[in-house]
């Protein structure tokens, strides 16, 4: 699929003019169009400089946002990626399209079961879904070389901490309800290396060891 003049221009405006530099994240944008990632009646929209409703009480994040979340993570071709709050799918899709083999969870059924016809309209391979709660992550499916958790946690969750490859990466916006920083974790040899950085404002991540439902 070609880019779009609206899409090249969200990407050269708010991408590199937010200071994104990956060639290869860049490139992502450019393939994965934004607009089938959203509502119909939000296509107009799709490229909007802030998050846009998905429904069911959920949100596709910021393009800026996602793409410092993915620059974050240093993904590789070929590394396996789990994400955690996979909505509609888009940073799924973004991973898959820059080689990853990626897993996603997602707790709303409705969204997840979206998913897989829009791979099919980028032409990339399918991702493994799973149905429940993401802050225990997959562990049937761990190792994993990099993890990315698309809606707010209290603190980092120590199950994704442990589903990490040595050398692994986990990216997560961390704090409380209404405002989180961006945390980068990665581990060695057993122990871990974090890095506070973006103050962001994602959904909260409901689970275990996520926030309590309202």
């Amino acid at each position: 699929m070609s880019a779009t003049v609206d899409l090249k221009r969200m990407v050269r405006e708010q991408l590199l003019g937010g200071g994104i530099r990956s060639r290869k994240v860049l490139g992502a944008f450019l393939r994965v169009d934004r607009a089938l990632f959203v509502p119909p009646e939000a296509r107009r929209r799709a490229y909007h400089d802030g998050p846009l409703s998905i429904g069911l009480g959920q949100t596709i994040s910021q393009p800026l946002m996602v793409a410092e979340m993915v620059e974050a993570l240093g993904l590789r071709r070929g590394q396996k990626l789990l994400e955690v709050g996979a909505g509609s799918g888009y940073v799924l899709a973004l991973a898959a399209a820059m080689g990853a083999t990626v897993y996603g969870i997602e707790r709303i059924e409705e969204l997840a079961a979206s998913i897989p016809a829009r791979f099919d309209l980028i032409g990339i391979p399918r991702p493994s879904l799973r149905i429940g709660d993401g802050s225990l992550g997959w562990p049937d499916a761990s190792p994993f070389d990099r993890i990315i958790v698309s809606a707010a946690c209290p603190e980092p969750p120590p199950a994704l901490i442990e589903q990490l490859s040595d050398g692994g990466v986990l990216v997560v916006p961390a704090g409380g309800r209404h405002l989180q920083r961006l945390y980068r974790i990665q581990k060695r040899g057993g122990t871990t290396i974090t890095a506070v950085s973006t103050p962001c404002v994602f959904v909260p991540l409901i689970g275990k060891n996520g926030f309590a439902e309202d």
